[in-house]
């Protein structure tokens, strides 16, 4: 199994290893190995006691450090970025950037990395676990035999569920992510539609995909895949009118951020039987609340955020990160900036 590194020698509210006076950078919560051992020989590196870190430690620990190497846990906002003035890289364990506040860190000239493409087919792959479990019931089926059940005979209308192969899939969101499911769609002779904000002509002719406006697309997909970013434009963009536009046959999927779909909406969908089913890595707060009535749901499939989280993807995640902030406070330009146009208009820190 793999295991976090060892915390070093504590201080009253941090975890510190000392590397020659390096640059300081806070490491918010542990990251796997090798990222943790690259990240140690070559700055000096701090960590709360909190896990996850309160706002207050945040606060604290930032005062002095030149980089910041978070994870998606942790909201880096403009008061953190303030109250750290030798800041100049943030660091995110991620894809998605939007617990960072992009647009105030790149006003103070500080680079903002991410992890994309490391992740890809990994989440594409439990994008496609969640297809399938929630079109044939998987997960259902299975607690009904954990229940003990299973007691008659066999029945022709018993457990039915909705084929894949052959199916219209829906894909909202044709970057890395979406284009991966994409490609594992065509070995079940899918139809593939998709929608996005910026129409992707050579794509469409390499994945035999096309495009079409949301609303059609919502219209005539049997399976619907969601793989955006969380943005201002993206917040609930499954609201209760997209889910009334969808066939009560169709089933919903979301592996990029739980916001993306309003989950009040989803809930009355699934319980009035607008649609079939849903299958769900993400939520408006994580973890989900107990009280959440998504959980009361049989025609729900639920993971826990795990969808980059196989050995490999979440060891090659840590190592990136831990470069991307090498590279940048370095100087030079690490390998997925998030904002770009910072490059050259870095801050210029003592």
């Amino acid at each position: 199994m793999q295991k976090f590194f060892k915390h070093g020698p504590k201080s009253n509210n941090m975890v510190k290893w000392s590397s020659g006076g390096m640059d300081k950078v806070l490491l918010t919560r542990p990251i796997l190995e090798p990222g943790y051992s690259i990240l140690r020989e070559k700055l000096d590196v701090v960590m709360p006691k909190g896990d996850p870190p309160s706002k207050e430690e945040l606060l604290e620990l930032v005062k002095d450090v030149r980089g910041i190497l978070c994870h998606l846990t942790e909201r880096i906002d403009r008061e953190i970025i303030e109250n750290a003035p030798n800041l100049k890289a943030i660091s995110t364990v991620s894809v998605g950037v939007d617990h960072i506040d992009v647009a105030e860190a790149t006003k103070r000239g500080i680079i903002v990395t991410h992890t994309p493409e490391v992740l890809t087919e990994t989440t594409a792959d439990l994008a496609w676990a969640l297809i399938m479990a929630t079109a044939r019931r998987v997960a259902e089926a299975d607690r009904f035999i954990r229940k003990r059940m299973w007691k008659g005979p066999w029945r022709i209308d018993f457990m039915l569920g909705h084929d894949v192969y052959g199916a219209t899939l829906g894909i909202i969101g044709l970057g890395r992510i979406g284009q991966a499911v994409v490609r594992r769609a065509r070995g079940f002779r899918m139809k593939i539609l998709y929608y996005d904000i910026v129409r992707r002509e050579t794509i469409e002719r390499e994945l035999n995909a096309e495009y079409t406006p949301l609303e059609e697309l919502l219209k005539k997909s049997d399976i619907i895949t969601i793989h955006v970013p969380l943005t201002p434009e993206t917040f609930h963009l499954i609201d209760e009118e997209k889910l009334k536009k969808m066939k009560n046959t169709s089933i919903l999927v979301n592996t990029s951020r739980g916001k993306v779909v309003d989950g009040k909406a989803l809930y009355k969908a699934l319980r009035e039987g607008w649609i079939a089913g849903a299958g769900l890595d993400v939520f408006e707060e994580e973890p989900i609340p107990d009280d959440d009535p998504l959980l009361e749901l049989e025609n729900i499939v639920l993971t826990p955020h795990i969808a980059s989280a196989s050995y490999a993807t979440r060891r090659k995640m840590s190592e990136v990160a831990a470069l991307n902030l090498i590279e940048a406070l370095r100087g030079g330009t690490p390998m997925y900036v998030y904002n770009p146009e910072v490059i050259g208009k870095r801050r210029n820190c003592p």
